[in-house]
């Protein structure tokens, strides 16, 4: 399925537009988020209306917009898809991409575009068959783009012949076949823990820090972009649900140890939540009362240690248990022999110092711990990271034993 998933739709200019109508829906039904470029010959056969009631998003079309670029802009709208699919893909944007153009929206998402390009062609039989175009199309297969149809049929001008567009289910099982192929993570299960625990003092009141989750649920929801079935045990957090994951909400650290137990085994265990250290021993079952200014005692435990429980030997230890630490200072070192106390394979050291980062904030600067050394990233946001961490995941997990 596409569940996480995100296609750039470039609508060009033919008749055939009209199925990418169709196509959208297709796409949205299997979970995938679809954004659309409407080229000024493709507003000729579809309307920006009927691609944005579709898609629910908003249809881009003007290269000089203020607008637009300043929301959005060409560069963003290519790097921020995992596939861009041009239906119709019309004999003159053919030769414009083989030419290296950028005159138009359309043309300058894909010379920019540093993701796969997938294109349906819809033409005139003679126009497909002339040695121009052929000459287009061995060019951009050698650049990688990757080409479903045309099929050979009657055309609107009533004639037959190569050039008549494939139908958007052939379309839909190309994208389809893509994404099988390009899942580094297929076949893998992860885990991922994700957000605060919750630790009650009484019925209104709790220990819990500041963790947003953020993090947490962009690791989810990259590790189940590349394929793997994952399973995501987060604390009370303001996050929608990530696409394609399946999510298990839990209130303390003993229910999210309950929860990451009952999930394996698993390939890969990202263990990402900032989980409470202390938990009163005993919850008041009343809300308690202020007592001339005199303070409850509360006593506190240890709670359990999720991170070093699942990095334990054993035929249910995941093949990689990465953690996560929340430093501000001696990042590294503490990194470290955080590692070596847990037993992990992995330590992201989040450095939270002031100027650098906030914990719960949109950013992170990562140095990554492991037995072979430490690297350090620069400062991205999160879901920056959780990419970048997700690449890493596949390529370890396809290394030998």
């Amino acid at each position: 399925m596409l569940h996480g998933k995100r296609i750039l739709l470039i609508v060009a200019g033919g008749i055939a537009a009209y199925k990418s109508l169709e196509l959208v829906r297709r796409l949205r039904e299997r979970g995938a988020s679809v954004r659309a470029v409407l080229t000024a010959a493709g507003s000729q056969f579809v309307t920006p209306l009927s691609l944005s009631a579709l898609t629910e998003d908003k249809v881009y079309s003007e290269l000089f917009s203020l607008t637009d670029e300043s929301e959005m802009g060409h560069i963003r709208l290519s790097r921020e898809a995992d596939l861009i699919v041009i239906v119709p893909a019309t004999a003159d944007l053919l030769a414009r991409m083989a030419q290296g153009r950028a005159d138009d929206l359309a043309s300058t998402v894909l010379l920019a575009a540093d993701k796969p390009v997938l294109a349906a062609p819809a033409m005139n039989h003679r126009m497909w068959l002339h040695p121009a175009t052929q000459a287009n199309i061995a060019t951009l297969t050698e650049r990688g783009v990757i080409f479903v149809g045309p099929d050979e049929g009657a055309m609107a001008c009533n004639e037959h012949g190569p050039g008549r567009m494939a139908e958007p289910q052939d379309i839909l099982a190309a994208v389809l076949n893509h994404f099988a192929a390009s899942a580094p993570l297929a076949g893998r299960r992860a885990l991922v823990t994700s957000g605060p625990t919750h630790e009650a003092i009484d019925p209104v009141r709790y220990v819990a820090n500041r963790s947003s989750g953020r993090q947490g649920h962009a690791i989810a929801a990259a590790l189940a972009r590349g394929g793997a079935d994952t399973v995501l045990v987060t604390g009370p957090t303001h996050e929608p649900d990530p696409p394609g994951v399946t999510v298990r909400r839990i209130e303390s650290a003993r229910e999210m140890l309950a929860a990451c137990q009952e999930a394996l085994p698993v390939d890969v265990a990202v263990c990402a939540a900032a989980v409470s250290d202390w938990r009163p021993a005993a919850a008041a079952d009343q809300k308690l009362k202020k007592k001339g200014g005199e303070a409850p005692a509360i006593e506190l435990v240890e709670n359990p240690d999720i991170l070093a429980g699942l990095s334990e030997p054993g035929n249910r230890r995941p093949s990689l248990v990465i953690g996560f630490a929340a430093e501000t200072e001696n990042i590294v070192e503490h990194a470290r022999a955080k590692r070596a106390r847990k037993g992990c394979d992995w330590i992201l050291a989040n450095d939270v110092s002031q100027g650098t980062g906030t914990f719960g904030g949109a950013e992170n600067t990562i140095h990554l711990v492991s037995a072979e050394g430490e690297e350090a990233w620069p400062r991205m946001t999160k879901t920056a990271v959780a990419e970048r961490l997700a690449a890493r995941i596949a390529k370890h997990l396809e290394e030998p034993a």
